[in-house]
């Protein structure tokens, strides 16, 4: 019960977050100047575990607000200058463009993607084998496409599937208006079958978060930090793909493997099935839209398709940045589709923006990392290391502070480096080249252990569909285990051989 001032600014703060999580928050905010005060490079330490903790409590709160709090604590109390965080968000420019348009270009889609994935799952009746396949198929496109490109499309889908099946379980027709994300109107005898239907979902959209991965290490186009590489090194696509093959192939053949041997034995919460009731539901979804489908339908579907082709071969040749191609696929889709009215073309931009502004304020974190120097150490102790075990030293190193931090900042800082070190006439090109290899390798594959290490991850855990399939961030690195067990492994093994 409210009765006073204070306690009404304390029941809004954080809305409807747990007190304890209210009340940490604030220790944070607290401590943070004194710690800092004491030792800055300590302080940097602090806050990056402080916005870890934020990330791990997604389904409490979302984590732009306790993080944007942390982020213009740091501003203010000295520990990264505002003119450092617009460096971060300019040099990152096209992920942000990326996130704002070419996420909301998929919601325009959404009719196409949820009739094609909706033929696959109802003509595949094994788990192991459609999950493989969301595995490959998400590895394949991001070699080609962009990991945060992909993981938008699966969510699409994974967003229909569910709410087609939470509108009937609670009594409504396909085509009603309802609100997936309230289970008070579910049927009891539905409950059990949800319950299910979520860890399904979970380790679809698992297995292809980790396809994106497996796939995105693969080429030049794959993540943003290749690219990067590619261009310091001189490489073009078919050098890069060469270069990496000796590493990339394996781990791709180990990650379907795992992705089958998880399904069989049902391991680290893996192995769900569709319940039958859920199977016929969306076989009942399938006819009645067969039986719906008109001239107009038909031609919406048509449009949606040439975009999409439109959209494969403009980010396959890289005719223009992502972000860019994504504002072409909404105009065009929204022009042949039919949508000009200024509110239906809001919508889409409902799922991006959130994300949009929780990136910037991680790159706000990430500007930390570099004003304090945080890695610096590391980075030194390996390049003082024996030339011979430096890249499979510097594939752990990446690694593991790609878990902590941003794969593609980790890159950055490393590559530059090892170029100023290959400048310097300390190392030799062909050396130079064995540590790119593991640079990018490193920053790839382990970095899947946590949401924190690669972009697809973060946009995953707080997207639309991690609440609604109770998928929360010790769930992600449970479940991403294994994978970071054999992609790190076999990463680590290859790279010792090879190089």
């Amino acid at each position: 019960m409210v009765t006073t001032l204070p306690q009404a600014f304390y029941s809004n703060f954080l809305g409807n977050a747990p007190s304890w999580y209210k009340k940490a928050i604030c220790l944070f905010l607290l401590i943070n100047p004194f710690i800092f005060m004491l030792s800055p490079y300590i302080a940097g330490w602090v806050l990056i575990l402080e916005f870890i903790f934020t990330l791990a409590m997604a389904l409490k709160c979302y984590p732009l607000q306790p993080g944007g709090l942390l982020a213009i604590e740091a501003v203010l109390i000295g520990m990264v200058s505002p003119h450092t965080v617009y460096e971060e968000v300019s040099g990152n420019l096209e992920v942000i463009l990326l996130l704002v348009f070419m996420v909301a270009g998929i919601y325009f889609m959404k009719e196409l993607l949820l009739y094609v994935f909706t033929k696959i799952l109802l003509s595949i009746r094994s788990k192991a084998v459609l999950s493989l396949l969301f595995s490959l198929v998400a590895a394949v496109l991001s070699a080609f496409l962009d990991a945060l490109t992909v993981t938008a499309v699966i969510i699409s889908v994974a967003v229909g599937f569910y709410s087609v099946y939470h509108k009937v379980a609670s009594g409504k027709h396909f085509h009603h208006d309802h609100d997936h994300g309230d289970d008070e109107s579910v049927h009891h005898d539905h409950r059990s079958d949800l319950e299910q239907f979520r860890g399904f979902l979970r380790s679809l959209l698992m297995h292809a978060a980790v396809g994106t991965a497996l796939g995105g290490v693969c080429t030049q186009v794959g993540e943003p930090q290749n690219l990067l590489i590619a261009q310091r090194m001189g490489w073009d696509f078919i050098e890069f793909f060469v270069r990496m093959a000796p590493i990339s192939m394996p781990v791709l053949v180990a990650g379907l493997v795992t992705c089958f041997i998880l399904e069989k034995t049902h391991w680290f919460g893996y192995g769900d099935d569709i319940p039958a009731s859920v199977r016929k539901i969306l076989e009942d979804f399938n006819e009645a839209e067969k039986k719906k489908m008109t001239l107009l339908h038909e031609s919406k579907l048509i449009a949606q398709a040439a975009v999409a082709v439109i959209l494969v071969v403009a980010l396959a040749f890289h005719l223009a940045e992502v972000g860019l191609i994504g504002l072409t696929v909404i105009i065009l889709a929204t022009a042949f589709c039919g949508v000009i009215e200024e509110h239906q073309i809001g919508k889409a931009f409902e799922e991006a923006l959130p994300f949009t502004s929780l990136l910037v304020v991680f790159f706000a974190v990430v500007g930390v990392i570099h004003e304090q120097h945080l890695f610096t150490g590391i980075i030194n102790y390996v390049l003082g290391l024996e030339k011979s075990i430096q890249p499979g030293m510097f594939f752990i190193a990446n690694g593991v502070l790609s878990m902590i931090s941003d794969n593609v900042f980790v890159a950055t800082v490393y590559i530059d480096e090892v170029r100023n070190a290959f400048k310097d006439g300390l190392i030799d090109r062909a050396h130079y080249e064995a540590l790119a290899v593991a640079i990018n390798t490193g920053t790839n594959l382990p970095s899947v252990a946590t949401p924190n290490g690669q972009a697809a991850f973060l946009f995953l855990l707080t997207s639309a569909i991690a609440p609604l399939i109770r998928l929360s961030y010790g769930k992600m690195v449970w479940m991403a285990l294994p994978y970071t067990i054999v992609m790190g492994g076999l990463g680590y093994v290859m790279i010792v051989i090879t190089i």
